[in-house]
């Protein structure tokens, strides 16, 4: 079993709980290098790539940007990834902290089904970026306030016009409900294999939303008159691009495997949820959203 930690929140009770666990059932636990001063005693210390090649099932301590990390970890080798909740409002993880100890029994004996997620394969063949993995966006914006971004669109190699404005997500569907949301953009349901794209304060240019299907590559130029693009992959920095570099972006299917261990009860928290986003809900559906033992209160 993996453990991947969350870098400053507390997660010491769950680390205690996976190790006491560990030890009943004879499971060995590996934890990265990096993370030795987050994980005392009882793990077997390992590299990254050694990690990868050795886990079974990981286990996220986190929120969100943690279980994000353990999936483009794993982009390589999907394993069976577990989320619990360390964080405030996660659409991906699903455990809290007090039912660790049952959803570890469960995970050890298969009584579990897997969530398949996509992610997008990022690459800048022309510029400073290597390929890397955004489970839940990419983003092109600018560095401050000055200027604009300014990039030319095509769809497997056929152009389609240009954005001009502060920025440009490029969402999964996981991601749809985050940045792409607030800028306008369409949610997208979790089973579907698309990608949408949405311009962020357009100026000029392509002025909505755009949904690609799965098998659709996506190229962005810069151009002459743009700002430097910084470019942002599941919330972190992953470098500048200049006037002339090229962006090119793909789904990648079945990338990540997410354990849910009750679909039903994941499925109503993320209504809830994404009834906080704003959603427009009668007020006989808001009350769908609460547990039945709780409903007599209202």
């Amino acid at each position: 079993m993996g453990l991947v930690v969350h870098p400053v929140r507390p997660v010491d009770s769950s680390v205690a709980t996976i190790l006491a666990f560990a030890r009943r059932q004879a499971v060995r636990v590996l934890v990265r290098e990096g993370d030795r001063q987050r994980v005392t005693g009882g793990v077997e210390f390992v590299a990254d790539h050694e990690f990868v090649a050795r886990v079974d099932a990981v286990v996220a301590l986190g929120g969100d940007g943690t279980m994000l990390g353990a999936m483009r970890l794993m982009v390589d080798r999907p394993v069976p990834v577990l989320g619990v909740n360390h964080g405030t409002l996660g659409f991906l993880v699903e455990v809290a902290p007090a039912r660790l100890a049952e959803a570890l029994l469960r995970l050890t004996s298969g009584d579990f089904t897997i969530e398949q997620h996509g992610c997008l394969e990022v690459t800048a063949g022309q510029g400073p970026l290597e390929t890397r993995f955004g489970f839940n966006d990419v983003v092109l914006g600018r560095a401050g306030r000055a200027g604009t971004v300014s990039v030319d669109l095509a769809v497997n190699d056929l152009g389609y016009g240009y954005y001009r404005g502060d920025a440009v997500v490029v969402a999964t569907p996981t991601g749809s409900t985050a940045y792409n949301y607030a800028a306008g953009g369409p949610v997208l349901s979790p089973s579907s294999d698309a990608v949408v794209v949405t311009p962020v304060a357009p100026m000029s240019g392509i002025s909505r939303s755009v949904v690609l299907g799965a098998q659709d590559q996506v190229r962005f130029s810069v151009a002459q008159d743009s700002t430097p693009v910084t470019v942002e992959i599941d919330g972190t920095a992953a470098g500048v691009l200049d006037p002339g570099d090229v962006l090119s972006a793909s789904l990648r299917g079945e990338a990540a495997q997410v354990v849910r261990l009750s679909t039903d009860e994941h499925a109503s928290r993320s209504r809830v949820k994404l009834s906080l986003l704003d959603l427009p809900l009668r007020p006989d559906q808001l009350l769908e959203l609460i547990p039945p033992d709780l409903r007599r209160l209202t």
